[in-house]
């Protein structure tokens, strides 16, 4: 059994303490993805959060491994150390070259999704105006897929994810989002998002934010509440967990540098109060909590291991492969 923690979040600067990771690790964690940039962040800063993260992973291989397969992840747990992978929110750091791709796969990125709440030259966000998956967006979804990275649905607009989907060669997963039958929150995914991505093979992975969940503070029977409904839907075959934790450490700056506008990526008009600092999160403990929490909705134990990593595990083993 693989627990696989879909995403979580650091401050993108050099100097981001990695003591989280080793708590997520304690916790039983096995694979983590981290968040290395999304729309807001210009291409330098990530690049700086990319070689310092791979620096600091280096330094220690005793407690950390940077993966590209499902293959390694399996050696990094025999190993006893904590297996990582980075991701990417949104498709501006692209530049329009969907050859970006394939260097950000090289550079540990193993997913990525295309809009951060709002719209940009290749996709939708989930908190603008609808249009649908762009010409350059298709070719980002080939580029993806070519280069053997998830294709991942979160922060995106629905129309667009139904185009993404469509146009995926590869399982589609969403990393970090939650029913929207459960809870009415722009963010939050329909019926027909979850249907079709499990038709993709893809995985629902269960966010642990407060406004996704409903709950001002989120515990593990609210993850499996959620990861339930999924498996209601489409069966526990196609649920899994990204907390989304946002470990803050408040000592570094990590805002975009120039002109950052925080109301803009999270409005006040769907529902944040102008940023996230006012989010809250389940705890990291959660991970120690939540196969029993999902063996309390209905789910059988090889179930509950399939939600808990196992089903993200067979979708990396299918789709991390350069093409």
């Amino acid at each position: 059994m693989i627990h696989w923690e879909a995403h979580a979040c650091l401050p993108l600067h050099p100097e981001a303490d990695f003591s989280p990771l080793d708590r997520l690790r304690e916790a039983g964690v096995h694979y983590v993805s981290v968040n290395v940039g999304m729309d807001m962040n210009p291409v330098p800063q990530i690049l700086s959060v990319l070689a310092a993260f791979r620096a600091r992973l280096a330094a220690h291989p005793g407690r950390f491994r940077l993966v590209s397969s499902a293959q390694e992840i399996e050696q990094a747990v025999a190993a006893g150390v904590l297996a990582v992978g980075f991701d990417l929110e949104g498709g501006l750091p692209l530049l329009g070259q969907p050859d970006m791709v394939a260097l950000y796969r090289d550079l540990g990125v193993r997913q990525i999704h295309l809009a951060y709440n709002r719209n940009n030259p290749v996709a939708d966000g989930c908190h603008d105006v609808e249009r649908g998956l762009t010409p350059l967006g298709r070719r980002m979804v080939e580029a993806i897929n070519r280069a053997g990275l998830l294709m991942d649905c979160s922060h995106t607009g629905r129309r667009c994810s139904l185009d993404i989907m469509a146009v995926s060669s590869q399982p589609v997963i969403f990393s970090h989002a939650n029913p929207l039958a459960l809870v009415e929150h722009g963010r939050n995914i329909t019926d027909a998002q979850i249907k079709a991505c499990a038709a993709t093979g893809g995985v629902v992975c269960i966010s642990g934010v407060s406004a996704f969940l409903g709950n001002p503070a989120p515990t593990a029977t609210d993850v499996a509440r959620h990861a339930a409904h999924v498996a209601g839907l489409v069966g526990a075959g196609h649920a899994g967990i990204g907390l989304d934790i946002g470990f803050r450490q408040h000592e570094l700056n990590d805002h975009p540098p120039g002109d950052y506008e925080p109301a803009y990526w999270w409005p006040r008009s769907a529902g944040y109060s102008g940023s996230i600092e006012r989010m809250t999160y389940t705890p990291v403990d959660t991970w120690q909590h939540l196969h029993e929490a999902l063996r309390r909705t209905g789910m059988s134990p090889a179930e509950a291991d399939g939600v808990m990593g196992d089903n993200m595990l067979r979708v990396a083993r299918q789709v991390w492969q350069p093409r």
